[in-house]
């Protein structure tokens, strides 16, 4: 045992914590670097891409009049974008009033009896009005699913109850739960399980979705409370032998 000095019960000196070299060094330094300047690089070129694939094509068809390189020898980025947002407002507050819905249920009849265009227009038109009810798009919450097989879970996000003709099968106690893969928890598969065969977790939907996209590194803490459990039913040995020792 060493004292305050250094010197141990032995009288020998403590040997003194090794210092990382210079490459560790660097090469530590190097990497916090990278995790701090990735996200942002990042961000910036995605935006970039977007901002870039939305100009090259709404630039062409506007009109030499109003496009900023016929009066100045800079493209402003960007502007397509700024384009597109008020040509998206100005036709969403011309379809409110009386004449823009009966012009828009007149094109979705159209486009409804056309052969071939109807199912893709039916399947993009039934995804964008999923995706703008913020109450149709949420989730309910997270619960661990007993997929693939017994004693494996996997997480999964409660979308809705069973309805309809699912309903009508399997019955009213099946909840639609959608499980998405890592990294990516935009893919994924819909299961259809009943509700008191779920672990319901405590988690956020935000928290469990950190969880699948860092493939389990990050994982959310945990309170006090503990998330339920099923509770396993009693074998009749096992009854037997607690009445006895009772």
């Amino acid at each position: 045992m060493a004292d305050k000095s250094g010197h141990s019960d032995h009288g020998l000196m403590a040997p003194e914590p090794k210092r990382p070299s210079l490459w560790a060094w660097l090469r530590g330094r190097f990497l916090a670097g990278i995790v701090i300047a990735a996200p942002i690089a990042i961000t910036f070129f995605v935006l970039q891409f977007l901002i870039n694939f939305i100009d090259n094509r709404v630039k062409p068809l506007l009109p030499p009049i109003i496009q900023p390189e016929t009066y100045t020898n800079i493209a402003i980025p960007g502007f397509g974008v700024i384009v597109m947002i008020v040509a998206l407002t100005i036709l969403g507050a011309v379809t409110t009033n009386l004449l823009g819905r009966s012009i828009v249920r007149g094109a979705d009849r159209l486009l409804s009896s056309v052969p071939i265009v109807r199912n893709v227009y039916a399947a993009f038109k039934q995804l964008i009005e999923v995706l703008t009810n913020n109450q149709q798009a949420s989730y309910d919450r997270v619960v661990l699913v007993e997929y693939p097989k017994v004693g494996s879970w996997c997480i999964g996000f409660v979308s809705s109850s069973a309805k309809g003709e699912i309903a009508h099968k399997l019955g009213d106690d099946f909840i639609g739960v959608f499980v998405p893969t890592t990294p990516n928890p935009t893919s994924g598969f819909l299961i259809y399980v009943r509700e008191s065969e779920c672990i319901e977790m405590n988690m956020s939907i935000e928290e469990g979705a950190k969880m699948i996209l860092s493939a389990g590194l990050v994982v959310p803490e945990h309170g006090d409370e503990a998330p339920e459990q099923r509770s396993l039913p009693l074998t009749d040995e096992g009854t037997e032998k607690l009445s006895e020792d009772a």
